[in-house]
This record gives structure tokens, C-alpha cells and sequence, in this order.
């Protein structure tokens, strides 16, 4: 236990911090793979398209140094002159003539980067630099290559939808094409990312005609037909509405026999709905969520989503929760007394009494390490959704369930939205943190920065004194300094 709790500090640290970095939304249940080539490009101090002057059998075989001449200036023009020899590391093959995006830093003494191009991949990054700064423009031109042939360029494709805000993504609408995309969804062997996306993009541009062939995967048990469950779900709930409420629960929210991931992409998909989308009430969707309290080991993912919607009706049930908790599902102790502190009700007070002298140390945790949850506000219809009856706002707080059971590290304890990041095994370490979360929301929910400023003091000590031990490598050391965290 001697270097758990300065561990624990660190994370502490950086949940807190994390709470107050700004947030843009990008492309819900999609993860970029890696920077995109823009981003990269962006963070250069010049970008070139430049040949091969030597055959790997003729350029620097001790260093791997191959001389280039720049052809094409994409950027830093004041930097580097077209015509230009450079020098650049590269272990491939490689033929005179061969062409390459040279990215280059830390001028005058450039260290270049290289990455090999053919015809259509340098069309393709001279492109990128010619696009003007418009997000919508950006899409409908990577649209194209979101199946290239080129594994390079729709992978590159891939990652701008990825970190593009969902607004953004809606607005393409126009341009998708529908059957391609169904297309793309029941390509057996579809990659799960790209599925992820593809769902997304039928939430945009599809209607009531596809929710038979969703409904079919939903209801089917292969693996191919069901990756990216969540983004699924959650497509079928933005097609199908209030309704399509009866299915999920059926299937993966009133289903005992519901494997955990499942059950768990079904909690991110309505987590959506309830925090962005505005196709289906929040007073229908907290209903959903309600049959997840039946289950004590995955009741804490879903009751900070009942205190943020403003749903006070499962006081008593919550109380109960706390008061049968047992050392396998002790964890769920601190939602239930944030969920408490949030409840404007007098009854809530009356049962944060009773619980504290049940287990006063998880009631101190609780209001020692959150604020007191604000609730959200409820999302307003948006003229296309008034429209069309439905939206696809999905937002990227939501973590990736995966496809297996057995693949899915369970993402433990919620604070409206984010996730806690320890949990102990044990449940008489009363000395340990047992819910420290990152919060989106604590930026709003006014986080205490007194509370703020201890925790970092005792990170910063905790780090020092961790130091000093692994310095010292001392038996004696690991014993006298041990007291300090006892």
C-alpha cells in the first residue's frame, strides 16, 4: 500500500485538472487512430514535397541519410527555397525520383521527417493545404476517401471525421450517401471504428426504412453484425424514437442475462440521448435507466445520470442500495450520497442522515472530493429534430464499450458524465480515496478551489516523498517513511 496512495494523488491531480480543460465535442464513438496529416502540417515549421536524389544502395548506409530536392513548397516558403537540397532519414526502399512529404523543424538546422507518397497521396496532402478554413468544406473533401483503396489516405479520412464536432458532421447530411453507407455498415468485414462511424453517419442521413436491418442486428449474436453496439443502439434509438426505447430495454437495460458490455453501450447510447440528443424525453429514458438499479454491480453507471436529470423519484430505492452494499459493489456508495446532496427534496436529507451513520466515511468522501452536483439543463428540440423527428447528437464523453465481454476493462464509478478512477479492492482501506472522478461538468458545478489547492499540495508532497523513497532504495527508509501514510 506504501506507493498506491501517492499514485492515487497523481490521478486525483489530473482528474481535477481534467475537469477544467475546455471540451469540444468530436464525433461521438469515434477514436482518432493518430494525428492527422493537417494537425501534423499545422504543428510543423515547414511542410515540402520533395524527390529522391540517391538509390538506397547510393545514399548514407551508416546514417540512413538520404539528400532530397524540394519540388513543392506546402509550407514555411520564407524557410526553404524550391530547388533546394535537403537531408532526410529514411530506412526504406527507395529509387531516384521517388516522391515524399518531407515535414520539417527547429529551423535553420531543419530536422526533417519523411513519409513516402504516391501520385494520389501527394494530390491528396497539396490538397489539404489548399482547402479553406472551413470545417464543412474539410468533410465533404475527406468524404471521399473515407474507403480508399490507399490505406494511408482513408485512415487520414477517418481521423478528421473522428475530431470533427458532431454539428458539423450533421450538416454534411446533403452529401452522404445513404446506400453507400448501409453498405458500409453490413461489410461483415467491417473494421468496429469504422462502423462506430458509419452508424453516425445513418443517424444523420437515414429514416424508419433502415430500422428493420438495425432491429436484426441488435436482435442478432455475431460479432461482425454487432461492433460499435453502442453507436448501434444509439442510432436505432435516434431513428425509432420514444419507441425504440421497448427494444433496448428488452435486450441489454431489464435483461439480467445481459452480458456487462452490452449492458454498458446500451447506458452510453442513452446517456446521449439524455445529455445531447433531443428525440426522446428525459422522463423516458430515466425510466430505461431504472432497471439498471436492479443490478447492484452496475447500478453506479447510471445514477449520476438520474441526479443530472433531474429525476428524484428513487430516494428510498438509492438509500436501500447504500444500506445493503456489500464488499462486492461497496463502490456504489458515493454516487448514491451525491445523488443525495443533489436532491432539493427534504426526504433526501432526512436519508444522507441515516446513511452517514451507516458508513460516515463514504459520506465524507463524497463531500470531500465533489461538489455538490448541479443538474442539467433540459436539451431543447432543434428545428431539424421538430422536423424530422429525430437527431443524432451524439456526444464524445461517452467511453468506447467493446464488442466482447471478456475485451472490456469495466469502467468503474460515474460523476455526470465522467469516470472514477480508482476504486479499491478492498473495502476496509477507509484511508483511500474510493471515488475520484474526472467531471466535465465540475467546471459548472462550481469544484471548491480551497478543496483544489489541497489536493494538489498533497500530490506535490506525496510525489516528493515517492522520489526520495526510490532514491534512498533503504529498507530502513521504506519503514520510517511508511508512517507517513498510515
Amino acid at each position: 500500500m506504501l506507493f498506491q496512495r501517492p499514485f492515487v494523488l497523481v490521478l486525483a491531480t489530473a482528474a481535477l485538472l481534467g475537469s477544467y480543460a475546455p471540451t469540444a465535442w468530436a464525433c461521438p464513438f469515434c477514436s482518432a487512430v493518430s494525428q492527422t496529416l493537417r494537425q501534423e502540417m499545422s504543428a510543423m515549421d515547414a511542410v515540402v514535397v520533395a524527390s529522391a536524389l540517391h538509390s538506397g544502395a547510393t545514399r548514407n548506409l551508416e546514417t540512413g541519410e538520404v539528400e532530397m530536392k524540394i519540388e513543392k513548397i506546402l509550407k514555411g516558403d520564407t524557410l526553404v527555397k524550391v530547388g533546394q537540397t535537403v537531408k532526410a532519414i529514411y530506412y526504406g526502399d527507395v529509387d531516384p525520383g521517388r516522391r515524399f512529404m518531407l515535414s520539417g523543424v527547429d529551423p535553420p538546422q531543419m530536422q526533417w521527417s519523411c513519409l513516402p507518397l504516391s501520385e494520389r497521396a501527394e494530390a491528396y496532402v497539396i490538397r489539404i493545404t489548399e482547402m479553406p478554413d472551413d470545417p464543412l468544406a474539410r468533410l465533404r473533401f475527406y468524404y471521399d476517401y473515407l474507403q480508399d483503396e490507399e490505406t494511408m489516405l482513408s485512415r487520414d479520412a477517418y481521423d478528421e471525421f473522428a475530431i470533427t464536432p458532431y454539428e458539423v458532421v450533421r450538416k454534411l447530411e446533403p452529401d452522404m450517401k445513404h446506400g453507400q453507407i448501409v453498405d458500409w455498415i453490413s461489410d461483415p468485414e467491417m473494421s468496429t471504428d469504422r462502423k462506430r462511424l458509419y452508424l453516425t453517419l445513418l443517424g444523420v442521413c437515414g429514416s424508419e426504412k433502415d430500422l428493420p436491418m438495425l432491429e436484426q442486428m441488435l436482435r442478432g449474436t455475431e460479432k461482425s453484425t454487432r461492433g460499435g453496439l453502442d453507436a448501434l443502439i444509439a442510432c436505432y434509438l435516434t431513428l425509432a424514437g420514444e419507441q425504440g426505447l421497448a427494444l433496448v430495454d428488452e435486450l441489454f437495460l431489464n435483461n439480467r442475462q445481459a452480458p456487462y458490455a452490452d449492458t454498458y453501450a446500451a447506458i452510453m447510447a442513452v446517456r446521449f440521448h439524455g445529455t445531447e440528443g433531443d428525440v426522446i424525453p428525459r422522463s423516458a429514458l430515466v425510466e430505461s435507466l431504472h432497471h439498471v438499479l436492479e443490478r447492484s454491480d452496475l447500478a453506479d453507471l447510471v445514477i449520476p445520470d438520474l441526479a443530472r436529470w433531474n429525476d428524484w423519484t428513487q430516494v428510498e430505492r438509492l438509500k436501500e442500495l447504500f444500506i445493503k452494499a456489500d464488499a462486492d459493489n461497496n463502490w456504489v456508495r458515493v454516487p448514491v450520497v451525491n445523488y443525495l446532496r443533489a436532491c432539493p427534496n427534504a426526504d433526501a436529507k432526512e436519508a444522507l442522515k441515516k446513511l452517514e451513520e451507516v458508513d460516515p466515511e463514504s459520506v465524507r468522501r463524497a463531500n470531500t472530493f465533489f461538489a455538490i452536483p448541479v443538474p442539467a439543463k433540459e436539451a431543447q428540440p432543434s428545428s431539424s429534430s421538430i422536423n424530422r423527428q429525430r437527431s443524432t447528437r451524439l456526444a464524445s464523453a461517452s467511453a468506447e464499450a467493446s464488442d466482447s465481454p471478456n475485451s472490456i476493462a469495466r469502467p468503474t464509478n460515474t460523476l455526470f458524465g465522467g469516470f472514477v478512477l480508482f476504486k479499491p479492492d478492498s473495502p476496509t482501506a477507509s484511508n483511500t480515496p474510493v471515488a475520484l472522478s474526472v467531471a466535465p461538468l465540475a467546471a459548472t458545478a462550481g469544484v471548491n478551489p480551497w478543496r483544489l489547492t489541497s489536493v494538489l499540495a498533497m500530490s506535490v508532497a506525496s510525489l516528493m516523498i515517492f522520489q526520495y523513497l526510490l532514491l534512498s532504495g533503504g529498507q530502513q527508509s521504506l519503514a520510517t517513511n511508511a508512517v507517513a501514510f498510515k
